[in-house]
């Protein structure tokens, strides 16, 4: 009984309270604030740079692979900043200099066929006579 009370009441005072971070945009819409939207590529990598500037955001999924990122406009300047590290992560990770793996497998393989083959001697070792 005595849980069931304790569940009731915090479920209630979870729902008077404004959700923070990633959130749905009806959630978002909720606020009663203005929102503003821009479009979006990669999601997770917003998803990171987001918590660490502390931003109301949600994402709505347009095309594949295409996002809308709607926001409070009352943190324009906070998502400037956001935006502005998230593109120099984006832009980074494109330039990326590592090389994948199986790109260097198939490299490597290609090398080791343009080498001679050479071959083996096989040439029988001297039997160690007993004394």
């Amino acid at each position: 009984m005595v849980r069931a009370a304790g569940r009731k009441i915090s479920k209630a005072h979870r729902s008077h309270q404004t959700p923070h971070g990633r959130q749905t945009v009806r959630q978002l819409m909720a606020h009663g604030e203005a929102t503003s939207s821009i479009p979006v590529d990669a999601p997770k990598l917003f998803d990171r740079v987001a918590r660490k500037w502390n931003v109301d955001y949600a994402f709505y999924q347009t095309e594949p692979d295409k996002y809308l990122l709607f926001f409070k406009g009352k943190q324009a300047d906070a998502i400037t900043a956001c935006m502005s590290e998230y593109s120099k992560r984006v832009l980074g990770k494109e330039k990326s200099r590592r090389v994948p793996i199986l790109e260097q497998l198939k490299k490597a393989k290609a090398h080791v066929r343009q080498q001679p083959q050479r071959e083996q001697e096989r040439v029988k070792e001297a039997v160690r006579e007993d004394r």
